[in-house]
């Protein structure tokens, strides 16, 4: 369960944090396709947090096939 404090959107910072990378880094999988899609919010980007914990126990797979685990999820 998340702690009140937790953000459920998270920056660029917070998600690369998060995934154990930095911001640069992040960006360069983020083009490569390599990290789920974020969400944009006016000029805003944002990633969801339950999204990245859920790819991060899948093991981190590129977007398109974590694109298709989600569609089977639902």
């Amino acid at each position: 369960m998340m702690a009140a404090h937790e953000t459920i959107l998270l920056s660029s910072c917070e998600a690369a944090l998060l995934c154990g990378m930095s911001r640069s880094a992040w960006y360069k999988q983020l083009a490569a396709g390599r990290i789920p899609r974020p969400v944009k919010i006016g000029s805003l980007t944002r990633w969801r947090r339950y999204e990245l914990e859920g790819w991060i126990a899948a093991g981190c797979p590129p977007r398109q096939k974590w694109d298709m685990l989600c569609e089977t999820k639902k």
